[in-house]
């Protein structure tokens, strides 16, 4: 029997695609098709094409589209708590009869997280495994973090690497380092100070570097409350160039440490303590508790605690 087509048994014979049900969950939570598609790695004609076979399958509408959003029926209200459950069941028996030798397995991990915590951390993961785990794949998507734990927990990404606050109940989130944001001037900056007073970086001038990083974002809204304004003399749409910028000019800008310390391995800058009492960033690992039993997501999570905590 094609799993997608139901017969007599009823729409759960239908729903046996895993795709189906990701779709639903998606759609509610996220309630708009270009938006479950983008989370899904999907494209709005695909999303659309599955509503059209879950309606079939339960002969209700299921979504109303509205002005604003699309709105549950209450048909998919009720449906919502079973197949959640579902998905919950289905996922769990797979990890419980699934094998993973990193050393010979083939498998694609979908992994959430900025610009800045994909310099931080891919170069370092992808060649400690180019021996180990030849045939291991990524995927990297950026989510912003209220958006990290629905995608977690619907199995959409495995695990999400950063600074992600306020994760929903079921989250699982280890430590690996506390950040701290510093910055950052080029080794011969005319700036002879250690640790920059508040007056000194208010007569700096500055590169700002726009990014997704949500700690990074903090900082900014952080110095704003604190009424440290600066002299911002080039903004970019990203971080990558913002160094050899800061290299060759008396330029600064403010960055957080474990990147600062990443552009400074050939010691070309100086970094410079903030004089402000700010809040540390906590960089961790999450993953969700419906994926607790899945081998290959538990070794790259032991993987990448063995090589990031507490090692900055």
């Amino acid at each position: 029997m094609d799993a997608m087509n139901p017969t007599n048994s009823g729409p759960a014979s239908g729903l046996t695609d895993l795709n189906l049900l990701r779709v639903f969950l998606a759609i509610w939570d996220l309630r708009s098709l270009t938006a479950a598609g983008e989370r899904l790695g999907l494209t709005q004609p695909a999303v659309s094409h599955s509503l059209r076979r879950l309606r079939t399958l339960f002969d209700d509408p299921l979504f109303v589209r509205t002005p604003q959003t699309m709105v549950p029926t209450e048909a998919a209200i009720r449906l919502h708590g079973p197949l959640d459950e579902a998905f919950s069941i289905i996922s769990l028996a797979m990890q419980a009869h699934g094998h993973f030798d990193p050393a010979s397995a083939s498998r694609v991990f979908k992994l959430s997280m900025s610009d800045m915590s994909e310099f931080y951390f891919l170069p370092p993961l992808l060649a400690a495994l180019e021996g180990s785990a030849p045939k291991i794949r990524f995927e990297i998507v950026q989510l912003a973090s209220e958006s990290a734990a629905a995608a977690m927990r619907a199995g959409e990404i495995d695990l999400a690497l950063g600074y992600v606050p306020g994760l929903a109940e079921g989250c699982i989130s280890d430590t690996l380092f506390y950040d701290e944001h510093v910055c950052l001037i080029r080794a011969g900056h005319p700036l002879k100070a250690k640790k920059a007073s508040k007056e000194d970086l208010a007569a700096l001038r500055y590169v700002y570097a726009s990014t997704n990083a949500t700690g990074h974002r903090m900082i900014e809204q952080w110095l704003a409350e604190l009424g440290m304004e600066r002299d911002i003399v080039l903004r970019l749409p990203h971080f990558t160039v913002a160094q050899e910028i800061v290299r060759s000019t008396d330029l600064a800008m403010i960055f957080p440490r474990s990147i600062a310390e990443r552009f400074n391995r050939s010691r070309a800058f100086r970094l410079l303590a903030l004089p402000f009492d700010l809040p540390a960033i906590e960089v961790k690992i999450h993953t969700h508790v419906r994926f607790a039993s899945d081998a290959g997501i538990r070794w790259l999570r032991d993987t990448l605690l063995d090589m990031f905590a507490a090692k900055r």
